[in-house]
């Protein structure tokens, strides 16, 4: 008899426990965004917002580990400029710095780790650049 006693208190102690977590996301559930889609061309400085797409939240602190851009929407992938990461000017925006060299479509891909989540956030945006 105790030891059933012992597993129903052991399953009502887990339900509570999942009862009162907090619902954990998936790395589906952020995307990057461009808070501008045009940019002057030449020496730029592209910002992009990281949300939860399940309340429209900005996430702050995530981990910006792959980050290119190129022409890819004009038909020119391998036209690529070196882009560098500076400090966040508000939480939730991440900021870059790269040189448009000629105006037209280009396609930032960014590759991130979201604090407490397994996987990763990869998303490609595309901007035009103008003169």
């Amino acid at each position: 008899m105790t030891t059933t006693l012992f597993a129903h208190a052991a399953a009502a102690a887990l339900l509570s426990l999942a009862a009162t977590s907090p619902v954990s996301a998936e790395i589906k559930d952020y995307e990057f965004q461009l808070v501008k889609n045009e940019i002057k061309q030449g020496d730029a400085t592209v910002d992009v917002r990281l949300i939860d797409k399940r309340n429209g939240k900005p996430v702050p602190d995530a981990v910006i580990f792959a980050k290119r851009i190129d022409m890819a929407p004009d038909d020119m992938e391998t036209m690529t400029s070196k882009i560098e990461q500076l400090p966040s000017p508000e939480s939730g925006i991440y900021r870059f710095k790269t040189k448009l060299t000629m105006a037209g479509g280009w396609r930032l891909s960014l590759g991130a780790k979201v604090q407490g989540e397994i996987g990763t956030v990869e998303n490609k945006l595309v901007l035009k650049a103008v003169k």
